[in-house]
C-alpha cells in the first residue's frame, strides 16, 4: 500500500518526504504546477470526449488529432497566464489561489 511504500522511504528522507501522509502535507489530486496539469490534459480530454470514441484506435486518434490541431497561438496565451499564475504562487508563498481567476 501506499502507506507502507512511505514507510520504507521514510527514513531515506527524514522530514523531507511530500506525500498526504508525509511530514510536508500535499493533498489528494493536488495538480502540480506545470502546464500540462494546468491545461494540457483537461483541454485533450474535453475535445477527444466530444466525439466518444468507442475503441481503444478511435482513441489514440483523436488523441493524436486534437493534439495536432493545438496552435503556437493558443499555447503562447496558456504559457502567459500560467506565468500569471506561478507569479501568483510565489505572492502568496504557495497558499491556496481561490481568488484567482484564469483567463482562456
Amino acid at each position: 500500500t501506499a502507506r507502507a511504500s512511505m514507510d520504507v522511504i521514510r527514513p531515506h528522507f527524514p522530514g523531507r518526504l511530500i506525500s498526504r501522509f508525509g511530514d510536508v502535507h500535499w493533498p489528494p489530486r493536488s495538480p502540480d504546477l506545470s502546464i500540462c496539469d494546468f491545461f494540457l490534459w483537461g483541454h485533450l480530454k474535453a475535445r477527444v470526449y466530444e466525439n466518444k470514441p468507442r475503441t481503444l484506435d478511435e482513441l489514440k486518434g483523436a488523441i493524436r488529432g486534437e493534439v495536432a490541431q493545438v496552435e503556437r497561438a493558443m499555447l503562447e496565451r496558456v504559457d502567459a497566464n500560467f506565468q500569471e499564475l506561478l507569479q501568483h504562487c510565489i505572492n502568496d508563498f504557495g497558499h491556496h489561489m481561490s481568488d484567482v481567476i484564469f483567463h482562456t
